[in-house]
């Protein structure tokens, strides 16, 4: 067994790396960028090594610091965990050239799966099912839209690369192809270095069902079950769950039957998963579920499957990278329970998913009965523009799919993060949604039902009330009004807001100046009305201001431009994602303060429009 371990990554698995190593007596050592330089993943290896600057591309994506921190370190083996080089098949061989143990499947392994469209010819010839699509080279616009018009819309353009949600454009009908693969192609190219892509069917009912496959290098590889990540937004998991709803034996044992032949076709060591799409149009069918891709990796949901099997996923990939047979063979792993895992982000569902950043002032959460929380952070910790903006994998068991789903919402429920906005509210929303409850769920959920799932804007009477009563003092001051007797009404700010709580009895004997409202995993911040300040002042409506720093990828119009209410300005590339900035009304753009290329901070002009009719 190894001695020493360098983590090639950061926040959450990385935390959750070092401490497995730590259970089984190994060294660790964690590496960390300018950003990073008080993350507690730093705080809780052996030993640390600053890497570079924030950016991702200077510091957790150079191979070879990583290698040369390990080096420095006496590590004798390096963990990618997921994203950042976790896939890279040329850093993998420069890990093993350089005389360093890869915990990772072979670089040929990552190779044979890392191309969605070798992938998927690869699996043909193994007997796998995959979905129907073109995998070809011509990568020329006119083929790639001759091809999707053959296919039958709606499609899917799949970056050849891809993964995480990145580089992938659902098209609906002919005419909108064209700017689908432009934007597709150029996230792709920023994302993977890399914009060929794919073109696949789009399934109008689909689930995602995946494969928790392992491998190791005496020949053995065995399943550890399937999970369920239908709940996506964009393209990105919300919630998953082990095992599938409504998945009977008959399927689960072809499904995981398919899973493993997939491994065996590219001698597969270590941990990996094989995703599936489902037609779950009449519900989950053998032959109706077709292999979508693999990820040559751990998974961010592999939390779910250690709790249904009782196992260490990674203590396996530890033991196997030493060389040791699978702890587990196929008939010694067996289902126990349910488990579901929510994805807690640092964003805004009001704003619509933005990312939020800052300081966590307050970071409150508790596993509870049945409960496991995965996290890199601590109240007090960044929230960095530079990174996944996922904060903490809240993880729940039960004896069955009602006592998880209840115990994860407990969980959200308990919750509070502030002053950075998060997205608890909105899981404990889709937890209680009907389709999710009864396990219908598929991929399009949120998409069709985004209002629904939306969090209240507001905290609930009785929850406004109580925060109230602790601000006023007992004397009730001037400004109130009389209602009846022992009941007032007093206008407060709500995160900036103006609102009027009816209050009862008597108020504090020392009254606090604010208070936090924390409800349904939603924090506000509740103060005292003050006549001279109200709402705070803002941009004019026409301002276009950046939502978080970022840089200027694109802009679609020029000072002069007459533009149409929704028409694209720009669009900014932020924490991984691209967020298009549109036109808020008709009119004109009268000042444009963006070029492609540009970084931008926080709430910084971009454009101004000027409604239609303002000039003479």
């Amino acid at each position: 067994m190894m001695k020493s371990l360098l983590i090639a990554n950061r926040g959450e698995i990385a935390c959750r790396i070092i401490r497995t190593a730590r259970r089984m007596g190994i060294r660790t050592v964690a590496v960390y960028s300018d950003a990073d330089a008080n993350a507690l993943h730093v705080r809780s290896a052996d030993e640390a090594v600053h890497i570079g600057p924030s950016a991702a591309r200077e510091s957790y994506l150079v191979g070879e610091k990583i290698i040369a921190a390990a080096k420095q370190t006496g590590a004798e083996a390096i963990h990618p965990g997921y994203g950042f080089l976790s896939e890279n098949a040329e850093f993998a061989q420069s890990v093993m050239d350089a005389g360093l143990i890869w915990v990772g499947p072979n670089p040929a392994s990552i190779t044979a799966m890392g191309l969605k469209d070798a992938a998927k010819e690869r699996m043909i010839a193994a007997g796998v099912p995959v979905t129907p699509g073109y995998l070809g080279e011509d990568q020329s616009p006119d083929r790639l839209q001759s091809e999707a018009d053959a296919i039958g819309y709606p499609v899917l353009i799949k970056a050849v690369a891809g993964g995480g949600g990145k580089g992938m454009r659902r098209v609906d009908a002919a005419d909108d192809f064209a700017d689908a693969l432009t934007s597709c192609k150029r996230e792709a190219a920023s994302s993977f270095g890399d914009d060929r892509v794919l073109i696949e069917k789009y399934i109008l009912s689909p689930r995602h069902i995946e494969v928790q496959v392992f491998g190791d290098t005496h020949g053995n590889i065995v399943h550890l079950f399937e999970r369920d990540c239908s709940l996506q937004r964009r393209h990105q998991k919300v919630i998953e769950e082990a095992p599938a709803p409504g998945m009977d034996e008959r399927t689960r044992e072809s499904v995981c039957a398919a899973a493993v032949a997939a491994a065996k076709a590219v001698d597969y060591v270590g941990a990996g998963t094989i995703e599936f799409i489902a037609d779950a149009s009449e519900g989950l069918h053998a032959d109706r579920i077709w292999f979508m891709e693999m990820n040559t990796r751990l998974q961010v949901e592999h939390p779910v499957t250690e709790e249904i099997t009782g196992q260490d996923l990674v203590e396996w990939q530890l033991r196997v990278a030493s060389g040791e047979p699978l702890p587990k063979q196929q008939d010694e792993l067996s289902i126990n329970g349910w488990a579901m895992e929510a994805r807690l982000y640092a964003e805004d569902p009001a704003k619509g998913f933005l990312p939020s950043t800052g300081r966590l002032d307050i970071f409150h959460l508790e596993p509870g009965e049945g409960g496991r929380i995965d996290t890199g952070v601590t109240e007090g910790a960044e929230i960095s523009p530079f990174y996944d903006p996922m904060i903490a994998k809240v993880i729940a068991h039960g004896a069955d799919r009602a006592e998880a789903i209840a115990h994860l919402s407990a969980m959200l429920d308990d919750s509070a993060v502030w002053p950075v906005k998060a997205n608890a509210g909105f899981l404990v929303k889709a937890l209680a949604h009907p389709d999710f409850a009864s396990g219908t769920v598929d991929t399009g959920l949120i998409a069709r039902e985004g209002d629904a799932l939306m969090p209240p804007e507001l905290p609930s009477d009785s929850a406004l009330t109580q925060a109230a009563m602790a601000i006023v003092p007992q004397s009730l001051q001037a400004g109130f009004r009389l209602n009846a007797q022992d009941r007032r009404t007093a206008r407060f700010l709500l995160d900036g807001q103006a609102v009027e709580v009816t209050l009862h009895g008597p108020g504090a004997t020392d009254p606090a100046p604010s208070m936090l409202v924390a409800e349904g995993g939603q924090v506000w911040r509740l103060e005292p009305w003050r006549a001279e300040g109200g709402p705070g002042g803002h941009a004019g409506d026409g301002a276009i201001l950046a939502p978080m720093p970022g840089r200027v990828i694109a802009v679609d119009v020029k000072a002069g431009d007459t533009v149409a209410k929704g028409q694209k300005l720009l669009t900014l590339e932020a924490m991984k994602m691209e967020h298009t900035l549109t036109a808020p009304f008709d009119g004109t753009v009268a000042e444009l303060n963006a070029s492609a290329g540009a970084q931008v901070e926080v709430e910084a002009v971009l454009a101004l429009i000027e409604p239609q009719g303002d000039k003479a």
